[in-house]
């Protein structure tokens, strides 16, 4: 079998190949145990897609079958955290590996990785409207307008474009049945959170703070910003607490506010008394859609952004993040 053969059958088989060492003597196969025979030994390879936690968790979770090693397209910390517990092997297609074959031993740091690129027909009001129908609005205009504030056109248009790339369906084309749906939760989810990884707000401000305990001191100063009539919600890590505990707690936090650049983030930062200082432990930033300001709900005094948002923002902050997000999803679909 060729190399080419291997690769549509399985697209991690060439991946693994590129970061063996030359003198490894690798044989294509196809069995139900084995995609590569590596030095005499048969090794069984997974695509896992993106390569995210979530992505690998589902394997990791069967002691049934599994491979030896997983390749993705960027193999997130979390995952590789993960799989090394496991004694799993992974590669990702940017040439960052771990593997332990034998007395072969692979670890390579591969090629920086760029930034998020924004994905097509994803728009500002697009990841509004999203974030919106992954709160439980309904997939009408009329809903969609109401949780957003955006236009009549604009979430018409958000609405096509999410069906058109197949997350929103309908039972038929007229009559009662003819209401968009969301096919499937998951993958919009998924899809949102790349998304909003792209585009993430460029401003931010890093506030120095003494606070002992970071959700009393977020909650004094949100009472300073309601006063001031400044709209505000906590995410990431620090709002994951209130939204579904994972960590015992937090020593940061990261909060959007009513500003659209640095300066008017400085005003916001002056409204509550705080003094911006580089590497402080409290990050300002501005709203990332307008669905993010307004289904943002208060807990235990403390306001929070919508579900999907905190869970977009942890997935990218390490590996304690992306398992504080995997923990929001199940106990969000729970």
């Amino acid at each position: 079998m060729t190399p080419a053969k291997t690769a549509r059958h399985n697209p991690g088989g060439e991946a693994v190949r590129a970061v063996l060492p030359s003198s490894a003597k690798v044989h294509a196969t196809k069995t139900d145990h084995a995609d590569l025979i590596v030095n005499g030994v048969p090794v069984a390879i997974k695509w896992v897609g993106e390569g995210w936690l979530g992505d690998v968790q589902p394997l990791l979770a069967s002691r049934r079958n599994r491979p030896d090693i997983v390749v993705a397209r960027r193999m997130s910390p979390g995952a590789r955290v993960a799989l090394s517990e496991a004694g799993i092997g992974w590669v990702d297609q940017t040439g960052a590996a771990e593997i332990v074959l034998g007395p072969i031993v692979v670890s390579r740091t591969g090629q920086p990785v760029p930034p998020a690129t924004r994905p097509p027909r994803w728009t500002p009001s697009v990841l509004a409207v999203a974030e919106a129908l992954l709160c439980g609005t309904r997939a009408t205009v009329a809903a969609a307008g109401e949780a957003t504030g955006l236009s009549t056109g604009s979430c018409t248009s958000a609405l096509r474009i999410l069906t058109d790339l197949g997350f929103l369906s309908a039972r038929a084309k007229r009559g009662r049945a003819s209401a968009r749906r969301v096919s499937d939760e998951g993958r919009l989810l998924d899809a949102y959170a790349a998304a909003a990884a792209s585009m993430t707000p460029k401003a931010s401000l890093q506030i120095g703070v003494t606070w002992r305990d970071v959700i009393v001191g977020l909650a004094e100063t949100g009472k300073t910003w309601d006063r001031a009539r400044v709209a505000w919600a906590v995410t990431g890590a620090a709002a994951s607490l209130m939204v579904a505990p994972y960590l015992a707690s937090v020593s940061s936090a990261e909060v959007y506010v009513e500003a659209g650049s640095v300066v008017e983030l400085q005003g916001v930062a002056t409204d509550a008394g705080l003094r911006p200082i580089e590497g402080g432990r409290l990050t300002l930033r501005p709203f990332p859609t307008v669905t993010t300001r307004r289904l943002a709900t208060e807990i235990d005094g403390l306001r929070v952004a919508p579900w999907p948002r905190i869970y977009a923002d942890l997935r990218t902050t390490g590996v304690r993040g992306e398992e504080s997000a995997e923990h929001l999803r199940v106990m969000h679909d729970r």
